[in-house]
């Protein structure tokens, strides 16, 4: 799943070719597409026709932009899911196999689709909270500033990771702490900080919370630089462009491979229906927890 540097490429994309354009119609090919829509995809076309679209926001993972004229008040939200894609296209290319949803804008420039091979990503248009600037929908307003945000509080999560009674992996995840990391940038900034996945978050002192959040800003900035993490075809930029990250991972995906800080072989552990990844003596097991 999209993560927050591959989200924040498709954001830029957004504000770069769609933000203030006027929105002339709107085609739903696949309802599951607007199912977060509860009067279903006519009422969601109805609601964008005739709106012009603000600059392109985001929260974490979730992707937004404020809606302006008839439908002030309100924002179109997306997210990608496992496979979506906001692609920008000319009207004369052929539409994509997986395309569910089109808007076409009165200048009769390219059209935003968003291609949706599993369909687990989705649009709608919801309610924004009252005099946010930023229009963001009410219905993510719960989830927590993500560390590329210019007013993430750097002492507030240093201070709230600690007060958990969790382990650090599970912390990362969780959204309504931190947003958009996710099991890869979760595992690259645990490398970096060389903290095991299973640290009590209570065991952290101020500098080692405070090295790992440093670590996850500084990974995804680097990931951002060249375009995201790519492992298929599924993510891609506006343009439909790739990312190159997955080729400077340190330990995401590189089981077995010797680590690039001491040559131990990476480890791969089966964690919450996913995978970790460690460097077994980088990050050693914590002994309360050595059964782990």
């Amino acid at each position: 799943m999209p993560e927050l540097p591959e989200v924040e490429v498709v954001r830029r994309g957004l504000a770069n070719w769609v933000a203030g354009r006027t929105v002339a119609g709107v085609d739903v090919l696949h309802p599951r597409a607007v199912r977060r829509q509860p009067a279903g995809a006519a009422d969601f076309a109805a609601r964008l026709t005739g709106t012009v679209l603000g600059p392109a926001q985001r929260r974490g993972k979730y992707l937004w932009l404020p809606l302006a004229g008839s439908g002030a008040g309100f924002s179109l939200i997306g997210h990608l899911g496992m496979s979506g894609q906001l692609l920008v296209q000319d009207p004369s290319v052929p539409d994509e196999t997986h395309l569910r949803v089109r808007l076409r804008f009165t200048d009769g420039g390219r059209e935003l689709r968003f291609v949706d091979q599993r369909t687990f990503g989705g649009l709608a248009v919801e309610e924004a909270e009252p005099d946010d600037p930023e229009g963001t929908p009410v219905s993510i307003a719960h989830i927590a500033r993500d560390p590329l945000d210019r007013r993430f509080d750097d002492a507030a999560f240093v201070a709230a990771l600690r007060a958990r009674r969790t382990t650090v992996k599970r912390a990362l995840l969780d959204q309504t702490l931190i947003s958009g990391v996710g099991n890869i940038y979760a595992d690259e900034a645990l490398w970096r900080s060389r903290l095991h996945y299973d640290r009590p978050t209570a065991s952290l002192t101020r500098p080692q919370a405070a090295l790992l959040l440093a670590s996850a800003r500084d990974v995804m900035t680097a990931a951002l630089a060249v375009g995201g993490t790519s492992f298929d075809s599924l993510y891609v930029n506006v343009n439909g462009e790739s990312g190159y990250f997955s080729r400077d991972l340190d330990a995401y995906g590189r089981e077995a491979e010797p680590c690039r800080r001491c040559g131990t072989p990476i480890r791969r552990a089966a964690w919450m229906n996913r995978s970790s990844y460690f460097c077994p003596r980088c990050q050693r097991v914590p002994r309360a927890r050595s059964g782990s």
